[in-house]
């Protein structure tokens, strides 16, 4: 089916194309599915696109469309697209990479020659994400509206001229006369009639230079013989050079005005020197140059004299002598390019070029014009992209996927070797303290130093890897031993803390390495990495600066891990949490004056989980921050079901506050249960301060300055609480558990519980004991002044159905709550 009945409006499909694609991209996603963009919708469009996949590190077309087979000549469904013709594949691979590259659509424009004709496409090429995994990427193919003819186009601009003449033959069939069917502005000018005119016009009635019965006769014997002829004719002030060939019943004359010294020359230099694209025609037979024109020169750097003194084998490597010999030998009239080719240029440099020529009459000579195509700057450009899909951009170091493919390639060796391969996870220590200190363009500069340090400590077929942020990556093959592994890791650690200068400051990091060894821990490079990376989480919990080996139990931590991270996700929709409240008890007044509540999970299969195991892991996925909103409305709820003098203390997690959303949940969880703020308490740890400190203490000013009461929890375990205490005016201090704890047998904690109850006194801050649990602890904390305390002497934490029972048989002394 011709391409042309396949032609549309090309910028409206173009916009319903991007508009389909940006509708599918969903939040938080690179690519939209490939299912949203490509099936369903695209009707006649569908003709016009081609599906192209990754494969084997070069791109595969999976199916075309009717349009698109017609435009690769094939019908291209699984087809590599290096067997696609040159120009289409090379359109496509541009469109393709760029659009992988950028992970966002990309619009390019081919040129393609067919049979001298050039067709211009647009190809609109749209990246997605295959639900198998890895990317497709759709291109839209269209031709642009106007063709035009090489050929013609240059020789319309040319002053020679060209007709087309049909033989006539008489009653025996012998050629007598010939008529003028086709010719152009140039012969119309040199024969000095008007196109109209001539066009049609019977040689042996006409009026003009052809008419000459002479050259009527040369013109008869060039048909009957075949043979191509040429010849002068004109008049005393003007001469005109005609050369016949004769295809069949079909003469084509080329007419030149060479009146002038110089005019052929002249006229080919119009067309050939002046030309900003390189050219030239050699000799067919000997393959010399006969000519070249000025951009060629240029291009090319041999001078003209040396050009006249060469052949085209001096400008091929000598690798491809014997494909260049055996494409000049299979050369027709009209030729392009089947592949790309490799020239010398004149300083010894190596170019790729496309080329178009078509046979020409030179100087008597049969020649070949050539005109080439400098394609290696988009050679190194696809070049180029191709490195960044495996390098990391900043460091230059392979990336995770170049990572992976060369683990795997040394897995596969090592098992026909014999030996093994160490995977080494690496994690910078103290690297945020760099990037909040110094800014990320001096994180960065360091992150390329450290990258330099892995990389020279890397030899032979081991490789260096950014993995991501601070974390990179070693893989080292033919390892023998753990000893080996472990000797290397030391030395990189070594290797990776010695000082950094940036612009004269010294930078000091740490670094920590998590090991894992084949095919003991994983004989798959996923395995391995996965071990590996659990290895390194060992070795940052245990303060950084070390390495560790990987151990089967910490697969089933791990494992233990994800189980509980899905187990949250469900709890929390399920209703499985639950709050248990402990009273606190004011020791001057021997009352109940609040309850803090206290987060429990009570898992249907493993029964009530302790915090200390779930609440970590609710932080590190986050959500913490939907878990704590639901903990502030369900305390506020119940609270305001108490006597009006009694509060309520809830926790907050240092997460919740990088949400953002701290200030206005609070509000909302007062608003619905109608609790008044002066009866909320909400308690913070140190690690509050630890980072965004401005900030943070931005959030907390607004929650005070809605009437709620602030308190510090573990007042005394951290490094800084005392400067806390100016930062912030808290209404209550807590002491940890550990104190109490050990108030009888250590004279220290006793001292450090008088020296936090002076300071509260001092302040005006409300002190509170945490983990009371004997009457020896209760009658020391209250001598040395403290205002609260709560335990397991007084009560544990208690459902809230089991409160209203408490206060009933109670009422609100707490000397007989226990």
């Amino acid at each position: 089916m011709p391409a042309k009945k396949f032609k549309t409006d090309l910028f409206s499909d173009i916009v319903v194309l991007q508009r389909k694609w940006d509708a599918a991209l969903r939040p938080g996603e690179i690519l939209p599915s490939y299912d949203e963009v490509m099936l369903g919708s695209l009707g006649r469009l569908a003709d016009h696109v081609a599906l192209l996949r990754e494969a084997d590190k070069s791109l595969e077309v999976l199916r075309a469309g009717r349009y698109v087979q017609e435009w690769l000549g094939d019908t291209a469904w699984d087809t590599p697209i290096a067997a696609l013709p040159p120009d289409c594949a090379m359109a496509l691979e541009q469109v393709v990479n760029c659009a992988l590259h950028n992970n966002r659509p990309h619009l390019g424009v081919a040129h393609c020659v067919r049979d001298g004709v050039v067709q211009t496409y647009d190809l609109l090429a749209l990246p997605t994400a295959s639900r198998w995994g890895g990317k497709l990427v759709g291109t839209y193919v269209n031709e642009r509206k106007e063709r035009y003819n090489l050929l013609d186009a240059i020789f319309a601009s040319t002053s020679e001229g060209i007709l087309s003449l049909s033989t006539i033959r008489d009653a025996s069939g012998e050629p007598c006369d010939f008529q003028i069917v086709h010719l152009n502005d140039g012969a119309a000018r040199l024969l000095q009639c008007p196109p109209d005119q001539l066009r049609w016009d019977r040689l042996s009635r006409g009026r003009h230079l052809l008419c000459d019965p002479a050259l009527l006769d040369r013109l008869i014997d060039v048909v009957r013989s075949g043979r191509g002829d040429s010849v002068e004719i004109g008049s005393h002030d003007r001469t005109l050079k005609l050369g016949m060939t004769a295809v069949a019943d079909m003469v084509s004359v080329t007419v030149s005005d060479v009146t002038a010294l110089k005019k052929r020359e002249d006229s080919f230099r119009l067309l050939f020197d002046s030309n900003p694209m390189p050219m030239w025609v050699f000799d067919c037979e000997t393959t010399k140059f006969l000519g070249v024109n000025d951009a060629a020169v240029r291009h090319y750097g041999y001078d003209r004299v040396r050009f006249a003194s060469m052949k085209l084998q001096d400008i091929w490597p000598q690798d491809e002598w014997a494909v260049h010999s055996e494409a000049l030998k299979r050369l027709d009239d009209v030729y392009h390019s089947s592949r790309n080719w490799r020239h010398i240029k004149a300083d010894g440099s190596e170019i790729e070029v496309l080329t178009y020529g078509r046979r020409v009459e030179f100087d008597g000579r049969q020649g070949f014009l050539v005109a080439i195509v400098d394609i290696t700057e988009r050679r190194k450009a696809e070049a180029r992209i191709a490195y960044m899909a495996h390098h990391d951009s900043l460091t230059n170091l392979a990336n995770r996927a170049a990572y992976q493919e060369r683990l795997q390639l040394a897995l596969e060796q090592s098992r026909q070797a014999g030996n093994g391969v160490a995977v080494l996870c690496i994690d910078l220590d103290l690297f945020k303290n760099v990037n909040d200190s110094f800014g990320h363009p001096t994180g960065d500069r360091l992150l390329t130093l450290v990258a330099d340090r892995l990389a020279s400590r890397v030899g032979g077929s081991g490789l260096a890897a950014r993995l991501g942020g601070d974390e990179f990556a070693v893989m080292l093959a033919g390892v023998l031993s753990p000893n080996e592994a472990s000797d290397y890791a030391a030395r990189l650690i070594e290797v990776l803390s010695v000082p950094y200068d940036i612009d004269g400051i010294d930078i000091v990091i740490g670094a920590s390495v998590g090991i894992a060894l084949s095919p003991g821990d994983g004989e798959s490079g996923e395995q391995l990495l996965r071990n590996a990376d659990m290895a390194l989480y060992r070795a940052k919990s245990e303060g950084g600066g070390v390495h560790r080996f990987f151990e089967k139990e910490m697969d089933r931590q791990a494992q233990r891990r994800r189980d509980m991270e899905l187990d949250l996700r469900r709890a929390l929709i399920n209703g499985e949490f639950e709050l248990h409240y402990q009273p606190l008890v004011d020791l001057t007044e021997d009352r109940i004056t609040g309850f803090e509540s206290l987060l429990r999970w009570r898992h249907p299969v493993k029964g009530m989980i302790s915090p200390a195991e779930f609440i970590p892991v609710a932080e590190d996925i986050g959500l913490i921050v939907g878990i704590g909103e639901w903990v502030l409305r369900e305390a506020c709820a119940e609270a305001v079901k108490w006597p009006d003098n009694i509060k309520v203390a809830v926790n907050l997690s240092p997460v919740q506050f990088r949400s953002r959303n701290l200030v206005q949940a609070v509000v909302t969880a007062l608003a619905h249960s109608g609790l008044s703020p002066l009866r909320l308490e909400l308690e913070i740890t140190e690690s509050v301060f630890l980072a965004e400190t401005e900030a943070n203490l931005a959030i907390l000013h607004q929650l005070r300055g809605l009437g709620v009461r602030i308190s510090m929890d573990d007042f005394g375990t951290g490094y800084s609480s005392l400067s806390y205490l100016r930062s912030f005016p808290f209404d209550k201090i807590k002491i940890d558990r550990s104190f109490v704890r050990d108030l009888a047998e250590r004279p220290d904690c006793l001292a450090i519980v008088r020296a936090i109850s002076g300071l509260g006194r001092s302040l005006d801050i409300t002190t509170t004991a945490e983990g009371v649990e004997t009457v020896d602890q209760l009658e020391s904390l209250r001598a040395e002044g403290c205002d609260e305390v709560q335990g397991f002497l007084f009560s544990p934490a208690r459902p809230s159905v089991e409160l209203a029972q408490l206060f009933a048989r109670f009422g609100e002394k707490a000397s007989r709550a226990a």
